[in-house]
């Protein structure tokens, strides 16, 4: 198993999981620590199995064995949405905001825990219920201007483009104010002067001590984000280190040039 240098303890663990479906073994005993403030890169040729690895930790599927835990907690069967209360949060490779809804609620739709989403609260504490509100929609709108993106704050999300979609995703996850946050192929899709805004955003927020798991095949990006890469082939783990050693290492460049599935 891999373990983390001695230090604080790891916030996201995955020991020994496995996920298998009928005869495919889409990931096969994968074990590796998250260490707290880091940001962590996951990479691997297609077919690697690092997409089922990451739905695995954010609960959108349950392993077949194994285990998951956010800290000293077994997370291995809780759902999702279990796990963002726990303050884990996830983006999407391909964001889907509400294209209707302006970009201003859709990053309020994220807040978490609101007095208002029970019925009676609005009855017997409607002073509460206002004042988190008041305060929700300032959170919501400092997160659009950390993002570039306050000045279409009133806009429907269907004017974005793909770049700017990726930014909107980034303040919705931010808006419920995780811990750490899976990022999925953040670079897919956006053009090189956005992608620099996306990479400057990610330092910030990772620079208040938020840590990152991400999903990336533009290595660039990977190698002037992460503090450490994994490196997947056939399900497994391949090999850690820093981005400048795996990308060295002759066995990463075996599965990338030699056909690894």
């Amino acid at each position: 198993m891999t373990t983390a240098d001695a230090g604080p303890p790891p916030v996201l663990s995955v020991r020994q999981v496995s996920k298998r479906y009928g005869g495919l073994t889409a990931v096969d005993a994968m074990s590796f620590e998250v260490r707290p403030g880091e940001i962590l890169g996951l990479i691997g040729p297609n077919g690697a199995g690092k997409t089922t690895m990451f739905d695995l930790v954010a609960g959108s599927v349950a392993p077949s064995s194994g285990q998951i835990l956010i800290g000293k907690d077994d997370v291995s069967r809780e759902s999702a949405h279990r796990r963002i209360g726990r303050g884990l949060a996830r983006t999407f490779q391909i964001p889907k905001p509400f294209p209707e809804l302006s970009l201003l609620e859709n990053v309020l739709l994220a807040r978490q825990g609101q007095a208002g989403e029970q019925l009676f609260a609005n009855f017997l504490m409607p002073g509460r219920v206002r004042a988190q509100e008041a305060a929700a929609r300032e959170k919501a709108m400092e997160l659009l201007d950390f993002v570039l993106l306050k000045r279409l704050a009133h806009e429907p999300a269907r004017v974005l483009s793909g770049g700017q979609r990726k930014l909107l995703e980034l303040a919705r996850v931010m808006m419920a104010e995780p811990a750490i946050i899976l990022l999925d192929e953040p670079a897919a899709g956006v053009n090189a002067s956005l992608l620099e805004v996306i990479i400057d955003r990610i330092r910030a927020i990772n620079e208040t001590g938020v840590t990152f798991l991400l999903i990336e095949h533009n290595i660039d990006m990977v190698s002037r984000l992460c503090h450490r890469v994994l490196v997947m082939a056939s399900g497994q783990l391949l090999c850690e280190g820093t981005p400048d050693a795996v990308s060295q290492d002759p066995r990463v460049i075996e599965a990338y040039l030699g056909g690894a599935a």
